[in-house]
């Protein structure tokens, strides 16, 4: 399981949010830029960054955050505001490693339908989708966590899977942004209901012995990790060192 480390943007700053709350955030004295380039100098090959003001619909941000994202040499796993089927192409043919796909999978009945067809050339963009299901009480959250799902969870990874789309990041928004520890037991259900899924788990994970937790399911992908590094619970070292033994086994 590889760590990815998370860099949350609002208004051009690194921030954290609680449980998806815009009016509760946390603001880091570091630049994006700074950032990307600290995980970088410590051996992360790939960084997990989200537009918090396109995920509202507001664009604002996305020039200042793809000019920087030009700039570094890491994998990029992007997502925030991606509404379309041209602005899915337009990341990777630009060189983004994943495109996270979350509202309009969800409120457009045929996006994901439409998106498993695009192929260009050898570049099947189906490869470079992830699908964000953020969760609350095993209820599907969209728009910023703004807005409720009538679908059922374990109806909407089906449906995913039937259209040949397998890697899934889930972030337990109960335990998003309190490092209170990560959500295993959703992870485990989903696991054993699809163990082809390739899982990205998220929110909640505040130290070490978390991430152990989710190693010990194992089958989880990957986690992405965020306010628990800017919070001085985890350091880059520590993810650093998972990372090369987690290298090391594959």
């Amino acid at each position: 399981m590889y760590i990815i480390p998370a860099i949350d943007v609002l208004d051009k700053k690194v921030v954290r949010l609680r449980e998806g709350n815009y009016n509760d955030v946390t603001t880091y004295e570091i630049s994006l830029e700074e950032q990307i380039d600290k995980y970088h100098a410590n051996g992360t090959e790939i960084v997990h960054i989200i537009d918090l003001n396109g995920a509202k619909g507001d664009f604002s941000n996305q020039e200042y955050l793809f000019e920087i994202i030009r700039k570094t040499e890491m994998k990029v796993q992007y997502g925030g505001g991606v509404r379309s089927i041209e602005k899915v192409k337009e990341l990777v043919d630009a060189g983004i490693y994943r495109v996270i796909v979350g509202t309009q999978a969800i409120t457009n009945p045929t996006f994901l339908e439409d998106l498993s067809k695009l192929n260009e050339g050898r570049v099947k963009y189906a490869d470079h989708i992830v699908i964000a299901i953020d969760v609350l009480d095993e209820v599907i959250k969209y728009s910023g966590w703004l807005e409720s799902s009538p679908i059922k969870l374990i109806e909407y990874i089906d449906k995913c899977l039937a259209l040949g789309f397998f890697r899934f990041l889930c972030t337990d928004i109960s335990k998003d942004g309190k490092l209170g520890g990560a959500g295993v037991e959703l992870y485990e259900k989903l696991l054993d209901h699809s163990p082809i899924i390739k899982l990205i788990g998220s929110g909640g994970i505040s130290s070490m012995t978390d991430i152990q937790a989710l190693e010990s399911l194992g089958r989880m992908e990957s986690c992405v990790v965020g306010k628990a590094i800017y919070e001085d619970k985890i350091t880059i070292e520590e993810i650093k060192d998972w990372n090369l033994k987690s290298l090391i086994k594959f």
